[in-house]
């Protein structure tokens, strides 16, 4: 009683009789409840408005596209996580205007989606970079296939009159029809490549022996030319005998693969005497090969399973992209350790 007769002039009290007084004091107590629960009203709004503008930001924050909202005079209102790695483009941005456009920024590729609200712009950004990759790959594997198709029969003619010549038994013949038949290898090996990365690989495991695929690498070795002197070390176990289940064909691509490559780069590289060598590990989950040389150093990690990219002289960039398809369709997995002077890649190829 004595607060709310404080909160009155003495004056005014003095003139009313005690009802009056009694009246206006308890007038006076429902206004001050009154406001005691406007203020109250007033507070849960203001943290119901904290909340939800709290949601807003954490949602804008989670989203993969970068979002600006730019004040009329060109200031930044706001801007979430992914905005502020991008703010070296947002001056180039804020000119094109309204609508989608297609911007490229440092080697990738980004949507953007730009409306005005209230005077203000409010602008996204997307990546689509990985988008316009898989067109890209989409339509390079279409023209590549069709090529391939194209070359593989003059290919097949080349190859008949090579051994009708070889059978001639000419003798000042043989060494130069030779290398026309090792170069149809490699060019054959580029067409197979292309076409099974195109089609897709679907493999048919059966069992075989070790012995098997160290054939097939000796093999392969008579088909390249090379000018440097290399030391090929197979080592594919003890027991040559040791039976893997894998489809032949498939797998034999992959160490084909792999030793080309290991051959490009002692080539390429500045070694005088060439190494290289493939081991094979039998492993509790995992059959193993290792391949090894002490040639070119890798220059790019990130490109190396691209299809169609390469640093290399020769090739056109589908060889490790195929392995993968490949060692993936056997359960398997490929790493690099490049952490010594040589480098090697193991083929990881699942048992189950």
């Amino acid at each position: 009683m004595e607060s709310q007769n404080s909160l009155i002039n003495p004056e005014i009290l003095a003139h009313l009789s005690s009802d009056d007084k009694s009246i206006l004091l308890e007038s006076l107590a429902t206004l001050i409840q009154s406001t005691y629960g406007t203020e109250y009203e007033f507070k849960k709004l203001q943290n119901d408005f904290n909340s939800l503008k709290a949601l807003y930001e954490w949602v804008l924050e989670l989203l993969p596209q970068a979002i600006w909202v730019i004040e009329s005079d060109g200031s930044v209102f706001y801007q979430n996580a992914e905005a502020s790695k991008l703010n070296d483009m947002l001056e180039s941005l804020t000119h094109l205007g309204e609508g989608e456009h297609e911007v490229e920024h440092q080697g990738q590729f980004y949507l953007l989606q730009s409306s005005t609200k209230d005077d203000k712009q409010v602008m996204s950004v997307t990546n689509i970079t990985n988008q316009r990759r898989q067109e890209r790959l989409a339509s390079m594997g279409q023209v590549s296939a069709h090529l391939a198709h194209e070359i593989r029969n003059p290919i097949g003619s080349i190859s008949l009159l090579t051994s009708s010549l070889l059978k001639r038994g000419d003798t000042q013949l043989k060494p130069l029809v030779f290398e026309i038949k090792k170069a149809l290898w490699r060019v054959e090996r580029l067409i197979n490549a292309t076409l099974l990365f195109t089609k897709g690989v679907n493999p048919n495991r059966q069992l075989h022996r070790i012995v098997e695929f160290e054939d097939a690498l000796y093999e392969s070795v008579g088909y390249y030319t090379y000018s440097k002197n290399i030391d090929f070390r197979f080592d594919l176990g003890v027991d040559k005998q040791t039976q893997i289940l894998v489809d032949f064909d498939l797998i034999s691509i992959v160490l084909q693969n792999f030793l080309s490559n290991a051959i490009d780069a002692i080539e390429e590289g500045e070694c005088e005497e060439g190494l290289v060598s493939v081991r094979f590990i039998d492993e509790e989950a995992f059959w193993c090969f290792s391949f090894s040389d002490n040639g070119r150093p890798i220059e790019d990690k990130n490109i190396l399973y691209e299809p169609f990219k390469t640093t290399k002289l020769k090739g056109n960039g589908l060889g490790l992209a195929l392995c993968q398809q490949i060692v993936a369709a056997h359960s398997g997995t490929i790493y690099l350790d490049d952490s010594f002077e040589s480098k090697t890649f193991f083929v990881k190829l699942a048992k189950n």
